[in-house]
């Protein structure tokens, strides 16, 4: 079951204020950036830069995915390994609230998600 539109309002807010702090200035998103995307039960978080294979088109990296499990109200985390498969994020399989999965994230203690 997808979220609610109270909670996608939510979390989005969150986010926001994630990308407020984590984009590049405006003079240099066209080269990298920072976006998100809900889609059911999971968000997942991305960097956008210009393929450099085919000048032109631009090409997503996946960054760190998060899915809610709404009957025990955890978030599981993921990171992507270099298979292009999701991994549970060993530090920290599960947050509670989204605020903390953000800081997971941002902080990168293992270098897991930023690289």
């Amino acid at each position: 079951m997808a979220f609610s539109e109270i909670e996608i309002q939510r979390y989005k807010k969150i986010l926001d204020a994630f990308l407020k702090r984590r984009r590049p200035p405006a003079h240099l998103r066209d080269q990298v950036d920072v976006g998100f995307r809900l889609k059911g039960q999971s968000l997942e978080i991305f960097e956008v830069r210009p393929s450099w294979r085919t000048p032109g088109p631009m090409i997503e990296q996946p960054v760190a995915k998060t899915t809610y499990v709404k009957t025990r109200k955890v978030w599981k985390v993921y990171w992507q390994r270099a298979d292009m498969k999701w991994h549970g994020y060993g530090p920290a399989p599960e947050v509670k609230k989204l605020e903390e999965f953000i800081s997971l994230v941002e902080k990168d203690e293992y270098h897991c998600f930023w690289g």
